[in-house]
């Protein structure tokens, strides 16, 4: 009987083999249902063949092979393997993290294929129809119509994801001639939204990067806030598309993920897109996933995991903002999408963009010797738009109240009255960041981390923001008895009560985590500030990059001195590109862009090249700095960390790791310290750093050190190999 190997979601760096009936080397990829210890689990076959090291009558036999579905593609277990061995990660769990959760359970996938598409379009009279007209409890209409009326043609596919109720409106809406319906091929490149003229800088990389579309480059697309770089994604996408192949577009966050499938529709509303991302259910993402794997999907827009998307026939990776940090995965397998997508790319002999208009040092330095290609957009795309004026208000001269300087409100005040939006950022969710007892000092403590809990104080709660611990307002001060304890510091809560009692008719927007939690709460956000039904944006991070509000002309930068000098080696890089992105949400069309950042000191050198957008000067600053210091991108860095309920139990067992470890000259082993925080969820952490010159060099010692921790007692401990490591 024929022998299969099968990677499983254990810990254990091992295939398993397993006797089954009627399987040849065609079921490689295919989906096993084995016995496991006293469970069935699921796994993926890897290999068949005739022989095993195991004893034959130990054997045990799969329960039954899934079949219902196409196996995956040779070049995607080949991706599974590379990340599998560049991250020191086992293969199972490698693989079975990249799969889609129903793929993961013991069942058969039993999924309807879609019935034909149809596309529909606004009629004359449906475009006078007003989103108001539709009653407030009918959301689905409501937002149905919005989507109509700014894309104007939306398919059936389209519009299921906007809701599975929304087509039982179509046949409604038809009659009452709002909309008509045709049936579309899905084969079909469709042009329908305006096509903008590119500029002569749009226009050179574009013809750079489709001139050599079929071999592999890795491109720096870098271009200035508003310089039209999805504008060349589209171009570029566009060519793959005649060509009958796929393309894949990858995203940091979520939030972008309405905003651009919005563009990438309106440009191209007859051919199939998927969009896979967390906030889709189960059903949902799977569909998605089988749609790309089948080529029906010929584009892919997703968060990090979908670079693990079985695609066809790819033909382009684009990573839009690539230097974010949200491409890295922070738990589990720590992989980087954005350097697995090179990976894929190079793999499939295809271009890969990465674009940004801040890109990561790595990526900076790689363009600067020559590793990966580099095309400029100096200026912005829209006629007369230019980037805005930045000034920094000195707060040691105009003191803030309640977080707020007098300049800043004035120039709030100003922009209100001619009509336009303007935008606060602040990175800080919540009302306040500290409850502090003004008699002996005290902060209120998070009891599972090195952290202090944030105020909510509409809830009445404290909350801590690492790991969701909560508790209710103490009365008084558990140290002292003092009744005087208050809110100390500004969150976008308290800042939004600020601004609401100094502009009371104002209509003020917040925009964070706690503002965005529901589903669809992004789309609906979005086309209130696109249809001017808000005056003053107040928002975090989410706001800070590739969203493009046509009419907003002011950003307020609050409490940016912090990460200034940060023991983070790569804090100013960060702060850097979240101001550069939060400005250059201003100024983005006919409207002139201004941005305000109150800070303690002015005349520090990366404000100056803030104010100037000047971001070579400060990239070439922070290279000599990181060159001088041994740091990243002049070196390769691994991260063995480690996690228990005692730091004693941590440093001892990274101990123990580092005198298993007999590191070569070019590899540089550091002493275990515990981490930043050194407490998380209950748990004491700490991490030992391994670094080298030499990627080659480091990752052979990993490879057998690796294998060396595996064989320690860690019953207590949680530990992990963090390569290229981006928090400390």
């Amino acid at each position: 009987m024929p022998i299969i190997r099968v990677a499983l979601n254990v810990p254990v760096d091992t295939l398993f083999d397993y006797q089954a009936e009627d399987v040849s080397k065609d079921d490689i990829g295919l989906r096993a249902c084995v016995p496991f210890g006293k469970k069935q689990v699921t796994g993926i076959i890897l290999a068949v063949s005739d022989e095993t090291q195991i004893p034959i009558e130990k054997l045990k036999s799969a329960h039954g092979i899934f079949r219902e579905i196409k196996p995956l593609p040779a070049a995607l277990l080949d991706l599974f393997h590379f990340c599998s061995q560049y991250y020191h990660h086992p293969l199972g769990m490698v693989i079975l993290n990249g799969l889609p959760v129903k793929l993961r359970n013991n069942k058969p996938v039993n999924l309807k294929r879609k019935p034909a598409q149809y596309q529909y379009s606004l009629t004359s009279s449906g475009k006078n129809v007003a989103v108001t007209q539709i009653p407030a409890r009918n959301r689905v209409a409501r937002r149905l119509l919005g989507e109509f009326q700014q894309t104007e043609t939306l398919t059936s596919l389209q519009i299921k994801h906007i809701s599975p109720r929304a087509e039982k409106l179509l046949q409604d809406w038809i009659q009452l001639d709002w909309i008509t319906a045709k049936f579309c091929s899905t084969a079909a490149v469709a042009r329908v939204a305006e096509i903008p003229v590119l500029t002569a800088e749009q226009e050179v990389a574009v013809n750079a990067i489709t001139a050599d579309a079929k071999q592999f480059n890795t491109w720096l697309l870098h271009g200035v806030t508003g310089s039209g770089k999805t504008e060349v994604y589209l171009r570029i996408i566009e060519s793959v598309l005649v060509q009958g192949r796929q393309a894949l577009v990858l995203i940091p966050e979520i939030s972008l993920t309405p905003q651009l499938e919005g563009v990438f529709r309106a440009r191209f509303s007859t051919v199939p897109l998927v969009s896979l991302h967390s906030g889709l259910n189960d059903t949902e993402r799977l569909t998605g996933w089988l749609q790309a794997q089948r080529g029906e999907a010929k584009i892919i827009l997703g968060t990090r995991l979908a670079v693990f998307t079985p695609i066809s026939d790819l033909g382009v990776i684009i990573v839009d903002e690539e230097q974010d940090s949200s491409f890295k995965q922070q738990d589990g397998l720590r992989y980087s999408a954005r350097d697995l997508a090179i990976f894929r790319a190079r793999q499939s002999a295809i271009p890969v963009i990465l674009g940004s208009a801040t890109p990561s040092l790595e990526s900076y330095y790689n363009a600067l010797t020559g590793r990966y290609r580099h095309v400029r957009l100096l200026s912005r795309a829209v006629q007369n738009a230019t980037l805005p004026l930045i000034q920094c208000i000195d707060t040691r001269i105009n003191k803030t109240q309640e977080g707020l300087s007098g300049p800043l409100i004035q120039a709030l005040d100003r922009c209100l009255q001619k009509k336009h939006q303007s935008l606060i950022f602040i990175n800080r969710r919540g009302y306040a960041p500290v409850l502090l007892c003004k008699s002996c000092g005290w902060t209120a403590p998070c009891q599972r981390c090195s952290s202090r809990l944030v105020v909510h104080l509409r809830d009445k709660k404290l909350c801590c923001h690492h790991c969701g611990h909560q508790e209710l307002f103490p009365r008084a001060c558990p140290q002292c008895g003092n009744q005087d304890i208050a809110p100390f510091g500004q969150g976008t809560q308290r800042v939004e009560e600020t601004l609401t009692a100094d502009f009371p008719t104002a209509r003020i927007l917040r925009i964070d985590r706690d503002s965005t939690r529901r589903k669809h709460a992004w789309q609906e956000i979005l086309h209130a500030v696109h249809t001017h039904q808000v005056d003053i944006l107040i928002g975090t991070q989410l706001l800070a990059k590739g969203h493009d509000f046509p009419n907003l002309s002011l950003v307020g930068i609050l409490n940016a001195d912090g990460a200034l000098y940060s023991t983070d080696f790569r804090a100013s890089e960060r702060l850097f590109a979240q101001l550069m992105q939060v400005a250059g949400r201003a100024g983005r069309a006919n409207v002139a862009g201004h941005v305000l950042i109150q800070t303690e000191f002015p005349d520090h050198p990366l404000y100056q090249a803030l104010q100037r957008h000047d971001y070579d000067a400060l990239a070439q600053t922070l290279l000599a700095e990181r060159k001088m210091a041994g740091f990243p991108p002049y070196v390769y860095q691994a991260l063995l960390r480690a996690e228990a309920h005692h730091i004693k139990t941590v440093l001892d067992f990274l101990a123990q790791a580092a005198q298993l470890a007999h590191p070569p000259q070019t590899v540089e082993l550091f002493d275990p310290v515990p981490a930043h925080m050194t407490r998380l969820k209950g748990l004491e952490r700490a991490h030992l750093l391994v670094q080298s010159s030499s990627r080659k060099h480091l990752h052979a010692f990993l490879t057998g050190w690796y294998a060396k921790i595996t064989t320690l007692p860690s019953q207590k401990v949680r530990w992990v190999l963090d390569v290229d490591p981006l928090e400390f």
